[in-house]
């Protein structure tokens, strides 16, 4: 199903994840969605599989800024497609928060 949506795009499926909303100002948004992104970053704990190999079986990974997020199952960022798999959660968090993750 993500190769037939995105076929050039890598993937990646995880498990145990959070989707973090930045906690930005009405003008921050703004600047975001200018630039074609949404204001969202993903932190997942367990990588189940990796198209191209990036990431090991187990691995933890944090996106850069969302692009799409699709059907609350395909997170999209400039170079990756992440499949959410399984329970997560969403939360607000500042952005030093997110980046402090790792």
């Amino acid at each position: 199903m993500v190769t037939e949506r995105f076929p050039h795009k890598p993937y990646c499926l995880v498990e145990q994840w959070t989707i973090f909303r930045a906690d930005l100002t009405p003008e921050e948004v703004t600047k975001v969605h200018a630039a074609g992104h949404l204001p969202l970053f993903l932190f997942a704990h367990k990588v189940v599989e990796d198209s191209r190999g990036r990431f090991q079986v187990g691995d933890w990974v944090r996106s850069s800024m969302c692009l799409t997020f699709d059907d609350g199952v395909m997170f999209e960022t400039k170079n990756t497609i992440y499949v959410l798999m399984g329970p997560g959660h969403e939360q607000i968090a500042s952005l030093n928060t997110i980046f402090s993750f790792f």
